[in-house]
């Protein structure tokens, strides 16, 4: 009986020891095998032109720019790769960006394997994978034609909305900065684009406009 191909999966992510544990979870199911890693987005998309993967599953945080921004230069770059979005953050927000951009799914890390494999499958035959809370968010807001969400945030770009997110949600400019392998002084640098672009005038403007956009596109 002649063995099928096994279907060859592209991990980007920022964290080496997540990416050893992200492969080992996906080739514990046979069926699917990682031919390649990365750690950012420009040698991401040089190996996956190289390796022409099956499948791309990449983080929103990397260390040059957003993951989201990935999925944008793969799709400007003629490369019809499925992409599945697999982030720390927030789906009530970043999933909707992440699909709008040309993403085939969006799961969050703390989801357990099975569910995983479930989203790589279903994004393979096709469909779009969500959860379930985050599809009947997205199919109300089209039946009933309510407006997008927060479009005060559109002008935004996929890392300032990264950077406005975290001070939402307290986060100081040092653990930004860590957490988005930045240096302290580029995120000084995103917090006076922020309130340049959404008018307002002090740290203390931004902080509160931060946190009440947290607070909103979480309920």
């Amino acid at each position: 009986m002649k063995q099928e191909k096994q279907i060859s999966i592209f991990i980007v992510d920022d964290h080496a020891i997540f990416r050893e544990g992200l492969a080992m979870i996906i080739q514990k199911d046979g069926r699917f095998i990682v031919c390649g890693e990365a750690e950012d987005a420009e040698n991401a998309l040089t190996l996956i032109k190289k390796t022409r993967p099956d499948l791309v599953i990449a983080d929103i945080t990397l260390k040059d720019r957003s993951g989201i921004e990935l999925v944008k230069d793969l799709k400007k770059s003629g490369l019809d790769i499925p992409v599945l979005v697999l982030s720390m953050h927030d789906e009530s927000f970043y999933a909707e960006r992440a699909i709008k951009a040309g993403a085939r799914g969006y799961i969050m890390k703390h989801e357990t394997s099975a569910n995983i494999t479930a989203a790589i499958q279903r994004i393979l035959s096709g469909r779009i994978y969500l959860s379930d809370k985050m599809t009947d968010r997205m199919l109300d807001s089209l039946t009933l034609g309510a407006a997008p969400c927060l479009p005060s945030t559109d002008i935004l770009t996929d890392r300032e909305i990264e950077v406005l997110d975290m001070i939402g949600r307290g986060l100081t400019s040092g653990q930004i900065a860590a957490n988005t392998n930045l240096s302290k002084k580029t995120i000084g640098a995103y917090r006076e684009k922020l309130k340049h672009k959404l008018g307002l005038n002090n740290a203390a403007e931004l902080s509160t406009y931060a946190y009440k956009w947290v607070e909103k596109k979480g309920q």
